[in-house]
């Protein structure tokens, strides 16, 4: 007889909590960075790079930890995550100046990540067959809730308790998630044995997945999505400061994209049952599109109110919730032998240029929408580039 496994329920809630950290960590902190300037007297761009420091490391260090948690266990690296985490959060609690800040920042960003590739790792090993879709789906759409809320919260903290509250939060949070992996997560994968592969295997499997072209623009097309995304949470505190919303309202208008995207996402699993994928990701695109146009030609109307830049990217949200699913299934699923191999590319990919979108945005003028309208369209293009590519010749001609 096998002992009983872990209550699936506690173990999704888990999973969940381990995946949302990540996110919680990068979001709940957006509402004092419009403070950061006048508190450190630093430009713009030194305060964005804070948030581009984040997002640089958590994309990186992905890469190191899922071969790690293929080799030494998928608890270990959590809690070797959680630990450096916790560490970057202390820093950050504890900052004289905006550059330790960013340091414990990048230590933030680099811990997370953790709980990013064992958590999706974890699913594929722990599920099966339609159980594992439907875990998958549950985290997606929980994931749309965690940016709207962390910036409620950390708006909420900020002006009651100021911007160190934020962090000292976050390091007690990862108390609690180092306790519940440790307690209730498997010690290693149920299919691990001895370490297979060494580095030069690793980074043959990579090198195989760079020559796939529907591998690469399937990735591009992936990370196009994040890019804007980021741009969106890099440069709308800003934006919104120009237009009188104070941090602690800030979450309100932060969550247009995510709560958008968990019906984009709900829509997508009811078309996917009779529609193909690059019907979806069409219209996702186009839905995009729409709604960062609307948004450019109202800032250059002259249209200065938070609604006229919130409003629009409900659209964008739905377009993200129809492309994102089938192109990151796309993604891994292109060589399932490498699945893992493709998700720590993508996931570096995403981040890498996610980074760039927060930072890129930082250096436009924020005094209203249309620049920042702008610089997510032209990420968008970016990803519509790749998209046609893709749907258009390459995977024809497989």
């Amino acid at each position: 007889m096998h002992a009983p496994g872990p209550n699936p329920v506690l173990l999704t809630a888990n999973l969940v909590a381990q995946l949302a950290f990540g996110l919680l960590a990068m979001t709940i902190c957006l509402p004092s960075m419009q403070d950061w300037t006048g508190e450190f007297q630093a430009s713009e761009a030194a305060v964005q790079l804070t948030f581009a420091g984040f997002v640089a490391a958590y994309g990186c260090m992905q890469l190191v930890y899922g071969p790690l948690s293929d080799r030494i266990g998928r608890k270990r690296v959590l809690l070797i995550g959680l630990s450096v985490s916790l560490v970057g959060l202390l820093v950050a609690a504890a900052a004289p100046n905006l550059t330790v800040l960013t340091l414990g920042r990048v230590l933030q960003g680099a811990g997370s990540a953790a709980g990013m590739v064992t958590g999706r790792a974890l699913v594929q090993d722990l599920f099966h067959g339609n159980e594992r879709t439907r875990v998958m789906a549950f985290i997606g759409m929980a994931m749309g809730v965690v940016p709207p809320l962390s910036t409620l919260l950390g708006g909420q903290l900020h002006v009651q308790l100021g911007w160190q509250a934020n962090f000292v939060l976050m390091a007690g949070v990862a108390l609690v998630l180092m306790v519940a992996a440790w307690r209730g997560l498997p010690g290693r994968p149920p299919q691990a044995g001895k370490p297979t592969g060494g580095l030069r295997q690793l980074l043959a499997g990579y090198v195989q997945l760079l020559r796939q072209p529907a591998f690469v623009l399937y990735v591009l097309l992936l990370a196009s999505t994040t890019a804007t995304f980021y741009s969106f949470l890099g440069g709308t505190p800003l934006v919104l400061k120009g237009y009188g919303v104070p941090p602690e309202h800030l979450g309100w208008y932060i969550g247009v994209i995510p709560v958008a995207y968990i019906f984009g996402n709900f829509v997508t699993m009811r078309l996917a049952q009779r529609r193909s994928d690059a019907f979806i990701v069409n219209r996702g695109q186009a839905l995009t599109l729409a709604g960062l146009l609307i948004v450019v030609a109202l800032g250059l109307a002259g249209v200065r109110h938070p609604l006229a830049l919130a409003l629009p990217l409900l659209l964008l949200g739905i377009g993200h919730g129809l492309l994102v699913p089938p192109t990151l299934i796309g993604t891994v699923g292109l060589v399932p032998a490498l699945a893992g191999a493709a998700a720590a590319l993508a996931g570096v990919t995403q981040q890498l240029l996610g980074a760039s979108g927060g930072f890129v945005v930082s250096l436009v003028s924020h005094d209203g929408q249309t620049h920042l309208g702008l610089v997510m369209l032209g990420w968008a293009l970016l990803g519509l580039t790749a998209q046609l590519l893709l749907y258009g010749r390459v995977l024809k001609r497989r």
